[in-house]
């Protein structure tokens, strides 16, 4: 018995190892995400997001899961193709498959709003990300809320 869990820990411990990402992985699932926020449609999601992956834009806010789902959120959060935004962002923490990065949003007419955001992104072993958690902060002069949760 004592034998098996101590197999099983470091069968854990080894899988964990072999999915960690690094700060070059999350750039580049970043970038994507940008290419991804300012191309038609929702297709390039699945080079970013597992099939069964969950994105919860705000805290306390049921998660939109799957891939579909994420794509109808995509659809009614932005204004499409060619939506004048500016991002940058920062990598803050990496741990094992987690990821947490400040971005700077800034988008412009008809919006004309920004945000400053903590993201809590966990890739898997191909980079896809299997959990997305927002956390949108915004100035205290501008109105809003935050993006709506799932039904």
């Amino acid at each position: 018995m004592r034998l098996g869990r101590a197999r099983s820990r470091r069968t854990r411990r080894v899988s964990r190892l072999a999915r960690a990402v690094d700060r070059a992985q999350l750039t580049e699932w970043l970038e994507g995400y940008e290419r991804a926020w300012a191309a038609p449609g929702t297709g390039a999601l699945s080079l970013l997001f597992t099939e069964d992956a969950t994105y919860s834009p705000a805290p306390y806010e049921d998660p939109h899961r799957g891939l579909a789902a994420i794509g109808r959120m995509w659809e009614a959060e932005r204004l499409g193709p060619g939506e004048e935004f500016e991002m940058s962002s920062e990598i803050v923490a990496v741990d094992g498959d987690t990821g947490v990065i400040r971005i700077d949003v800034r988008y412009g007419t008809p919006k004309d709003k920004e945000y400053r955001d903590l993201w809590i992104i966990r890739l898997n072993g191909d980079g896809l990300c299997s959990h997305f958690e927002e956390w949108p902060f915004w100035p205290p002069d501008q109105p809003g809320a935050p993006a709506a949760g799932a039904d």
